[in-house]
């Protein structure tokens, strides 16, 4: 009696090819979240609801949404995932065969490459994992001696050329239906090159990565009321122990580390100031060199 809500923001193209995994609509989900703009061919901010069976009301979800959304819808958002839509339809299966067909050589290439290591039984069968969208395209670089923010900045330094996703050890290349043999030919020959300049690149800074319960926090304090609550910036270090009043997420993975409401770790901290050195992205605290983190205020503030 409970409904199945999947978050499938990478899976728009997934029910338009056989060879790609099922569709979270077809294993039986309720309702699914789709970022068109991801793996569609829709402009940013184009995403979709997908909603079938008797547990979600249509119209109580779709009054939910327009709660959030905006007044002013942009008519091109709504023009261009109607377009992609009818693309899917006419030629997705097409179109999505021959870009699986070059992910499918790309992969191949990179894993003869010395240094590199294309990643695919490692991800089947691990933590609940089923299936694999192949056209996803991540690749440990670690054999280089040289960290996946490194790669990713060389890249973007020396090739022009931006990957999608880069961590402590791994890079990701999205290959889509606007790929071509150029296209990926010049990614496979930027990273040739980034395995020739490998050997010059200073020794990466390591991460600490805790285990996943080392990164679960307790709520100690509503998240409302610990960010719009008094708050004060302390010495990141002195942060230990303390309830958070900011919210922290590294990218990769774009998950929050730390929310308003929970109680700083010291282990959380040091992987995110050892990321932080490593190269991680973090967009969202008040001091984005994390020497200090905003708390909740241990003494009332002052009357005014």
């Amino acid at each position: 009696g409970r409904p199945l809500i999947v978050d499938e923001a990478w899976g728009a193209h997934l029910p338009f090819h056989p060879d790609l995994p099922t569709w979270a609509m077809d294993a039986g989900a309720d309702v699914c979240v789709v970022s068109v703009h991801k793996m569609g061919a829709g402009f940013e901010q184009g995403s979709v609801f997908h909603v079938q069976g008797d547990l979600v009301d249509p119209s109580h979800l779709a009054a939910c949404a327009d709660l959030l959304m905006t007044t002013s819808p942009n008519v091109l958002v709504y023009s261009a995932m109607d377009g992609w839509r009818r693309q899917m339809v006419e030629a997705g299966n097409e179109l999505l065969g021959a870009a699986l067909a070059l992910a499918g050589a790309l992969r191949s290439d990179l894993d003869k490459i010395p240094g590199l290591h294309v990643l695919e039984d490692e991800l089947v069968h691990a933590e609940a994992s089923h299936d694999l969208d192949r056209l996803q395209v991540l690749t440990d670089v670690s054999g280089l001696g040289i960290s996946g923010y490194q790669a990713a900045d060389w890249l973007r330094q020396h090739e022009c050329l931006d990957v999608g996703l880069s961590d402590h050890r791994r890079i990701l290349a999205t290959v889509s239906l606007a790929d071509d043999e150029h296209t990926v030919r010049r990614l496979r020959d930027a990273l040739t090159h980034l395995v020739d300049a490998s050997s010059a690149l200073p020794n990466p800074h390591p991460v600490q990565l805790p285990d996943p319960a080392g990164l679960e926090l307790e709520t100690v304090a509503l998240p409302r009321d610990a960010f719009f609550g008094p708050a004060e910036s302390v010495p990141v270090r002195e942060a230990v122990g303390r309830i958070a009043a900011e919210q922290v997420t590294p990218y990769p993975p774009g998950i929050p580390a730390i929310v308003p409401g929970e109680q700083i770790s010291s282990e959380v901290l040091d992987y995110l100031l050892s990321g932080l050195k490593a190269g991680m992205v973090l967009p969202d605290p008040a001091d984005p060199t994390l020497a200090t983190l905003r708390v909740t205020a241990t003494t009332p503030p002052p009357p005014p």
